[in-house]
């Protein structure tokens, strides 16, 4: 999915993924679901606020193997690399403990460039 690098287009984000879950046998309100839209949720506001560039998108992918669901964001901010999510963040910041809620949820995860021809990276959980 092609969404809009705004607010929301990361709630968008999180509830098409509901859907798709849904879709595939995985009831809303499960764990697992929670979790997905969860890490969705947080992948999806850290490429609006930290891989947004004008005029250009994010893109979601999602799979499923029966077994674990593979969450991918990309945006075109290839520079902008996440930080360690095990860093501990400032007590008194409004912000930075996505990745922390991540890493608290998913079976792993991780940041890669994107092929050449398309400017950015993707950061990638399993759950």
């Amino acid at each position: 999915m092609l969404l809009s690098a705004t607010r929301r287009g990361a709630r968008l984000a999180r509830r098409l993924v509901g859907v798709q879950l849904a879709a595939w046998g995985i009831p809303y309100g499960c764990t697992l679901a929670e979790d997905v839209e969860l890490v969705i949720g947080e992948l999806a506001a850290n490429a609006v606020v930290h891989g947004h560039v004008p005029g250009r998108n994010f893109e979601v992918v999602l799979r499923y193997d029966g077994r674990r669901v593979w969450v991918e964001v990309s945006d075109a901010r290839g520079e902008h690399r996440p930080p360690e999510a095990s860093a501990p963040a400032d007590p008194s910041a409004e912000g930075g403990r996505g990745l922390v809620v991540v890493e608290a949820v998913a079976r792993d995860w991780g940041v890669r460039d994107r092929p050449p021809g398309h400017p950015g990276k993707t950061v990638w959980a399993c759950l």
